[in-house]
């Protein structure tokens, strides 16, 4: 029986992932234009998550906003945030009420900026009732990219879009493009603005150091291509290639051997750098570490789900470390998720059933009757780890019930070897087999 209510669902508005894409460029103050929960929620799971507190404005609509309008909360809110801040970009996020009250945001923000004022204004439409929080951080970044991007002087730079990932994600990246000697534009950069460090003097900025400089999103519309590695947030990509003519990669996000190796090859491709030995050593790496684990990890059942375009890479990670995927879930529907899986089945002789836009209650059904021996996924699985007995991986966002898990990898060959560790360790370290001759 078809059921008419969603139980548990592994998914956040998409409000909380515009703020996500807005807090990785620097000098960048979020603006919800919304009720005051509208932010709470977000600085909530980012404190919970990073650890890091987060300056969210509010537009503060209430119940008169719904009958006359929520200009007048807009026009206050960006003039208060210039007043107090004085930040680059004031990049804002509408939300249900202020899109179903039918608020201009655009021409609002419009009037509100007078002719000397240096900051710019980014608006994106992001109500929470369609799409998560992945469909929240792509519409913000397409809108940064359309309102700022120029075209100029070829720069040699290769775009990167990471969607939403953790700090240690882009802190790899960064390492295997500097391993490369390709110069890059991240869009966007959360890796020092929610992981910020406490420098000498203990001096904490009101916006934190780091972040993509507003002057680099200019200069995306220059590079010599953009590489999506979130296939889910890869439309600003699409805007550039269509407006800018600067090649566009949708690729897959870089966990395991060959999604990774595709990422080191279309590096190379764009920016025509040749693959370095370090790099070929960090994979001979990965390579001997699934080696190294195969008698513990061959065969075993695990179960995954989060964000569409990590779901998927790690499913195949885990079938080329030999293990048994027995079912994929994501709360956000997208084309590449299915065919995505499906391949994996074909070439690894898996059987993993896709599950795409449902809930937690639905997986929880399918981890009880497979005999699931392990859970990847985030925060929200611990229930579910629970009742059944076996230990949960976590990965992705939100992870609160543990702390330090933003700042390391699962990315690359290195996050990769990071991330088959923390498998083998949660099996051993749950269950030791009868057989101990081969530990």
């Amino acid at each position: 029986m078809a059921r008419s209510v969603t139980i548990n669902p592994p998914k956040m508005c998409q409000p909380m992932g515009a703020i996500l894409a807005y807090m990785g460029v620097h000098g960048c103050v979020p603006l919800v234009h919304g009720s005051q929960g509208c932010s709470t929620y977000p600085r909530y799971n980012i404190a919970r998550h990073f650890r890091e507190s987060a300056e969210v404005a509010v537009s503060s609509l209430a119940e008169d906003a719904a009958v006359y309008g929520g200009a007048k909360n807009l026009t206050e809110a960006i003039k208060n945030v210039k007043s107090r801040i004085n930040p680059a970009l004031i990049g804002i996020c509408t939300t249900c009420m202020s899109e179903t009250i039918g608020d201009d945001v655009k021409l609002i923000s419009k009037k509100a900026v007078v002719p000397d004022d240096t900051v710019r204004i980014i608006p994106a439409s992001t109500p929470s009732y369609v799409g998560t929080h992945v469909t929240g951080y792509d519409n913000a970044m397409r809108a940064l990219v359309e309102t700022l991007a120029v075209k100029g002087e070829p720069n040699n730079k290769i775009n990167i879009i990471t969607g939403v990932i953790n700090p240690g994600d882009i802190r790899e990246i960064k390492n295997m493009l500097r391993i490369m000697n390709v110069k890059n534009i991240f869009l966007s950069d959360i890796s020092e603005t929610l992981d910020t460090p406490i420098m000498p003097g203990g001096h904490k900025p009101l916006l934190p150091d780091g972040g993509t400089e507003p002057s680099d999103i200019i200069d995306s519309a220059n590079s010599l291509g953009t590489i999506a590695v979130c296939r889910t947030a890869g439309s600003a990509a699409t805007y550039l290639q269509n407006k800018f003519k600067v090649p566009a990669v949708l690729a897959e996000t870089p966990v395991g051997i060959a999604n990774t190796d595709k990422f080191v090859k279309n590096i190379s491709k764009l920016s025509g750098a040749t693959i370095p030995d370090e790099i070929k050593r960090d994979r001979g790496r990965l390579i001997d570490s699934m080696v190294d684990v195969h008698h513990y990890m061959y065969g075993r059942k695990v179960a995954i789900f989060g964000d569409p375009d990590l779901v998927s890479a790690i499913v195949r990670f885990c079938a080329e470390a030999g293990m048994n995927p027995t079912v994929a879930m994501t709360a956000t529907k997208h084309k590449d998720f299915a065919p995505d899986i499906k391949a994996v089945n074909t070439e690894f002789k898996t059987d993993t059933q896709i599950l795409e836009g449902t809930d937690l209650y639905e997986f929880h059904e399918i981890v009880k009757s497979q005999g699931t021996e392990l859970i990847l996924g985030n925060s929200k699985g611990k229930d579910i780890a629970d009742d059944e007995g076996v230990p949960l991986v976590r990965f992705g966002f939100p992870v609160y019930d543990r702390v330090g898990v933003y700042r390391y990898s699962i990315l690359g060959y290195n996050g990769s070897i990071y991330l088959l560790d923390q498998m083998t360790n949660a099996i051993l370290g749950h269950k030791y087999d009868p057989d101990k001759l081969h530990q």
